[in-house]
């Protein structure tokens, strides 16, 4: 998933998520705790708004349990779900409403669900899921059937009439396809919406993405970097881990957003001196390698290439971030652009036959390349 060449994060969980993607099936149901986790931090930024899930199925999706069933303790004005097709693992996630026309099926069309309101309609002195199936039983109008136009399916994120319930939305909050992550982000920036959503933590470096977050126009959540997702899904593949009869996929997924978090403004705290024989400075970029974040000199100023987990602890009133290292030089960052000739002699000399080793596709030290690496520098 990546742009270029880029070398992606090399773990078990990525060999899965491509997997999945070669078999088309990039759809992985959130856990409830993990959003819970993650919301808990943008509360006071949901009250009086209009809550859009556009790429959940409102049968199963947790995102659609959890705003449902938080409706009046978050203070939502109203909350929109919209579905594309049927869950592949119907029944996993929440129990099935029996909605007159709606009733969940391998054979149901996507259908849209508009909550204004959440009463206590069992009497039990709570707000929850029972009150929210008896809600769309008496209330007809809170859920009707979508259906698509000459360019897209019913449910699809484009579709003219999810574009339409998009423009009535203040916040996106979803898990979306991970194969249309770049023309998803387009669509909520063009439409200048606020969103939290969830994407392959190697997004990072698709350029379009990497411009957002090189503005500061969209950044990673609360959630650490570390570890990964799991997500419910169902494909042909080896799964991790089965959890109360569900098969989970851990995937290197994290939290994307355009909304405050504390997490944000979290000073990096800098120990370590700087020394040239310590932090090298590439051969290609007028920029020191710093392999580990916390090794982030605290007394340099200049340049300096570190990991893409950086921005698991980046805070925009302690650094900028200038680019990143690329095949192509997008931020004038470069001092040196290798020819074909020195990129086979590379290759030849590090593995001994005939080969290309594309010396412009990352930072390079004494003729190697660096893993994937973001420029950045202190602000002072």
């Amino acid at each position: 998933m990546g742009t270029g060449k880029a070398k992606p994060i090399k773990t078990t969980s990525n060999r899965r998520l491509s997997e999945a993607k070669r078999a088309k099936q990039d759809e992985f149901y959130t856990q409830l705790t993990d959003i819970a986790d993650e919301l808990k931090f943008y509360k006071n930024q949901l009250k009086g708004k209009v809550v859009f899930c556009n790429c959940d199925d409102p049968f199963e999706s947790n995102f659609f349990k959890y705003f449902a069933a938080n409706f009046n303790h978050l203070g939502l004005k109203k909350l929109i779900s919209t579905s594309y097709k049927p869950s592949p693992i119907a029944g996993g996630q929440l129990p099935l409403f029996e909605v007159a026309g709606l009733k969940k099926s391998k054979e149901k069309e996507p259908f849209a669900i508009e909550i204004n309101e959440v009463p206590d309609l069992n009497k039990d002195g709570a707000i929850g899921l029972e009150d929210v199936e008896a809600l769309l039983r008496h209330d007809k109008n809170a859920t009707y059937r979508l259906h698509g136009d000459a360019n897209y399916n019913a449910g699809d994120f484009r579709s003219q009439e999810c574009v339409e319930l998009l423009k009535k939305a203040d916040v996106v909050i979803t898990n979306p396809p991970f194969s249309l992550f770049r023309e998803y982000v387009a669509q909520l920036v063009e439409h200048k919406k606020q969103f939290l959503i969830i994407g392959n933590k190697n997004a990072i470096t698709y350029k379009d993405i990497f411009k957002l977050i090189k503005n500061n126009k969209l950044w990673t959540g609360c959630r650490p970097f570390s570890g990964g997702m799991w997500f419910a899904a169902e494909y042909e593949g080896k799964y991790e881990k089965t959890v109360n009869g569900v098969k989970l996929i851990n995937v290197p997924a994290i939290w994307f957003t355009n909304m405050d978090n504390p997490k944000r403004h979290e000073e990096l705290p800098l120990y370590k001196k700087y020394s040239s024989v310590e932090y090298p400075k590439y051969d290609n970029y007028g920029a020191v390698e710093v392999a580990k974040v916390a090794e982030i000199p605290a007394d340099y100023d200049g340049a300096m290439g570190v990991p893409i987990t950086f921005l698991d602890k980046y805070n925009p009133d302690q650094f900028e971030i200038l680019g990143m290292c690329e095949n192509k030089d997008l931020y004038g960052l470069k001092t040196r652009v290798y020819t074909t000739k020195e990129c086979q002699a590379a290759y030849f000399k590090l593995f001994h036959k005939k080969g290309t080793y594309d010396l412009n596709a990352a930072g390079v030290i004494n003729g190697q390349k660096v893993y994937q690496r973001l420029l950045v520098r202190q602000k002072h």
